[in-house]
C-alpha cells in the first residue's frame, strides 16, 4: 500500500491504515527522540501522540499533505519532543531554584540557632552541640562530660533544649523560622 492509499484510508477513519503507518515508521520516529536524550518509553509516547495529532487532522479534512507522511509525522515528533525538553528544563530549573532557597533557608536557621546556643552556658552548649550537630549518643555525651550516667545526660539535654527554645522565642519571631 503506497502513502496516498494509506492517507486516503486514514482520512476515511480506517484504523488498520493507522496501524500500518505506526509499524512502518515506528523505528525512525522513536530513534529521533532517543538520540536526543529521550528514553524508549518517552519516544513511544511522543510517537503515539504525534500519530493522534496526524489522525485528528486527517480525519477532520483539514490536512493537505505537501510532503511525505513520514516527513510530516517526523516534524510533529520533533515539535512535541522540543516542547517536552523545554518543560523538563523549566522543571529542573525550578527545582534547582527551590533547592537553593531551601539550602539558604536551612543555613540561615542553623546560624540563628547556633548563635543562640553560643549564648548559653558551657555545659548546655556542649550537650546540645554533641547531640544535635555531632550526633553523639547519650552514653558518649555522658562519658565526654563526666555525667554519672545516660539518664543524667538525657535530663541535662532536655533542660538545655528548653532553655534554647525560650532563648530563640525571646530573640526571634515565628516568621523568622516559618515560610
Amino acid at each position: 500500500m503506497n502513502e496516498k492509499d494509506i492517507f486516503d484510508k486514514i482520512c476515511k477513519g480506517d484504523e488498520r491504515a493507522l496501524e500500518i503507518l505506526y509499524k512502518k515508521y515506528y523505528r525512525m520516529m522513536t530513534q529521533m527522540v532517543m538520540k536526543n536524550s529521550g528514553t524508549e518509553q518517552e519516544a513511544k509516547d511522543i510517537y503515539q501522540e504525534a500519530l493522534v495529532v496526524f489522525w485528528q487532522k486527517s480525519v477532520s479534512g483539514n490536512l493537505t499533505l505537501t510532503s511525505k507522511i513520514s516527513t510530516y509525522i517526523y516534524s510533529i515528533c520533533q515539535n512535541l519532543w522540543r516542547k517536552e525538553l523545554d518543560r523538563k528544563r523549566r522543571l529542573s530549573s525550578e527545582e534547582k531554584d527551590s533547592i537553593e532557597y531551601q539550602d539558604h533557608d536551612k543555613v540561615e536557621r542553623a546560624r540563628l540557632i547556633n548563635e543562640c546556643i553560643n549564648q548559653m552556658g558551657d555545659t548546655c552548649k556542649k550537650v546540645l552541640m554533641y547531640y544535635y550537630f555531632d550526633g553523639l549518643s547519650m552514653q558518649d555525651i555522658a562519658d565526654k562530660l563526666g555525667f554519672a550516667n545516660t539518664n543524667t545526660a538525657k535530663t541535662k539535654k532536655y533542660k538545655c533544649k528548653q532553655k534554647l527554645d525560650e532563648l530563640v522565642k525571646s530573640l526571634y519571631s515565628e516568621k523568622d523560622f516559618l515560610d
